[in-house]
C-alpha cells in the first residue's frame, strides 16, 4: 500500500457531514500526522539515518490505524460480525483488535530493525 492511499483513505474519512468531533475524525487526524512524518522522512530526508527507522515507525503505525478502522467498520456492516459485538464491547471484537494489534507490533519491530538499510526511493 503507497502512502498516497493511505492519505487518500484518511482524508476521505473527512468529506461527510458531522456535527460533532467523533473518534472516527480523531483517528483520521492522527493518522493524517503520522503520514505526514513519514512522507518527510521517505521523500524529504530520503530515508537516510536515523529517518529511515522513522519511516518504517510511521508507515506501520498509519496501516495499523486504517486496519483498526476497518475493523470497527466491519463489526458495524456485517451483520454476523455485528450480531457477535453489537456494542463493540464484547470478546469477539476486543479479541479481534487484540490480534491485530499484536501482529503489527510485531510486523513493526521487524520493520524498524531492518530500517538502517536505506529504503530506494520508487516512482
Amino acid at each position: 500500500m503507497s502512502l498516497a492511499s493511505t492519505v487518500a483513505t484518511s482524508v476521505t474519512g473527512f468529506g461527510f457531514p458531522f456535527e460533532r468531533l467523533l473518534p472516527s475524525h480523531i483517528v483520521g487526524v492522527i493518522s493524517l500526522i503520522v503520514l505526514a512524518v513519514a512522507i518527510a522522512a521517505r521523500y524529504t530526508f530520503h530515508s537516510l539515518p536515523p529517518w529511515g527507522t522513522i519511516y518504517a515507525a510511521c508507515a506501520c503505525i498509519a496501516l495499523y490505524l486504517n486496519v483498526f478502522v476497518a475493523i470497527v467498520q466491519a463489526f458495524e456492516k456485517v451483520p454476523a460480525l455485528r450480531s457477535l459485538a453489537p456494542t463493540q464491547s464484547e470478546a469477539p471484537f476486543v479479541v479481534a483488535q487484540l490480534a491485530v494489534l499484536v501482529g503489527f507490533i510485531a510486523i513493526s519491530v521487524i520493520a524498524v530493525r531492518k530500517s538502517h538499510f536505506r529504503i530506494p526511493l520508487t516512482t
